[in-house]
């Protein structure tokens, strides 16, 4: 490479987190590419002719990288702008209602996803892992100059709705990424084809998992506010099966979707031996604080992750659940919550973590 297309930046600290601090480091750059990171002085007798920006007062870091978020529900903010006052599901049902008032779609429901994905650009996030049912925010990408990972949720509990999706799953473009919602919302055998398919295109399979207790009860024992809530929206057609025992990712892990490629987000509800499952896969992890918090479904259990070897990735969620989209928010929580934590570690989640997660790393 010709070493003036080479710049090299330094500042006081460099941060590159899969190693050790920098002190009077720098990151020599290449065409948007980075191809050095040391002390300065060896970087300057490397590329002697590169150009030179000095930050000072200032940590070069990695960008940050936004696990999860739902950019088409931006234009629901109002969803959280106060404290929630129901349960899960009537939180839910609230979205849902709100939704169908203003529009999935749309002029105002784009402008606010290209709103939010700028911001979240602007803030130092470089990656989304963005979830939906429209196309808002696959069409929001042209806000946010980083990468955007639009991935189609499927949703569809009841068996008279499998044969349909599955149809359509057929007919999905290469190209598309595809995604299951969640346990409580997706049939088995369709997480299985969506996961199959995620595996055939090596692409990262997201799936919403153990956010609520109510989803545990309803996989146990085939009851609870989850079963409430299906029945009411006309899901509930006796097809499931209880399973009598486990958790969410004990259900994964038995439909055989649980590997290195799969990202479980939330994972709040789970048990010592389904982290054991989750570090023997390789499964991903995604937490996201901010909106667990606003929906008061619980906290995850970080410190045992870690312990187990599990570096999570951090999400902000949306705005319909999250008062800030903000990943220096969502890690400013972690560190309230659980002061036990090393300030490292969590920065790694937001930026190692979120990278690994989407294959990235």
């Amino acid at each position: 490479m010709a070493a003036e297309q080479i710049c090299i930046h330094s500042a006081p600290w460099v941060v590159p987190v899969s190693r050790s601090i920098i002190a009077d480091g720098g990151v020599a750059v290449s065409q948007g590419r980075i191809v050095a990171v040391g002390v300065l002085p060896q970087l300057r007798q490397q590329f002697p002719r590169a150009r030179h920006i000095v930050h000072p007062a200032a940590a070069i870091t990695p960008a940050l990288i936004n696990g999860h978020i739902h950019l088409e529900l931006s234009h629901l903010a109002e969803l959280a702008a106060a404290p929630l006052q129901t349960d899960f599901t009537g939180w839910i049902s609230q979205l849902l209602e709100l939704r169908d008032r203003l529009g999935a779609a749309g002029e105002t429901a784009q402008r606010a996803a290209e709103q939010a994905a700028g911001q979240q650009y602007e803030s130092g996030v470089s990656a989304l892992a963005d979830i939906g049912n429209t196309d808002v925010g696959r069409n929001a990408g042209g806000a946010f100059p980083g990468l955007l990972f639009a991935f189609k949720e499927y949703l569809g509990l009841a068996a008279f709705t499998l044969e349909k999706n599955l149809k359509r799953l057929e007919q999905e473009p290469a190209a598309a990424l595809c995604s299951g919602h969640a346990p409580y919302s997706t049939h088995g055998r369709l997480l299985q084809q969506l996961k199959k398919r995620a595996s055939s295109l090596d692409h990262v399979f997201p799936v919403h998992t153990a956010e609520t207790a109510a989803e545990g009860l309803m996989l146990r024992e085939g009851r609870g506010e989850m079963v409430d809530f299906v029945r009411t929206r006309g899901f509930w057609d006796g097809s499931f099966a209880p399973r009598g025992k486990g958790g969410s990712i004990n259900y994964l892990h038995d439909l055989g979707v649980l590997d290195a490629h799969t990202l479980c987000v939330h994972a709040v509800h789970v048990s010592p031996e389904e982290i054991a499952i989750i570090a023997g896969e390789g499964v991903k992890i995604c937490l996201c604080p901010g909106s667990n918090r606003f929906l008061r479904v619980g906290a995850a259990p970080v410190r045992r992750y870690l312990e187990s070897g599990v570096l999570p990735a951090l999400g902000t969620d949306s705005l319909a659940s999250n008062p800030e989209l903000s990943l220096w928010r969502e890690m400013q929580m972690l560190a309230e919550a659980q002061p036990d934590l090393d300030p490292a570690d969590i920065f790694a989640m937001a930026t190692l973590g979120g990278a690994e997660a989407l294959g990235l790393g």
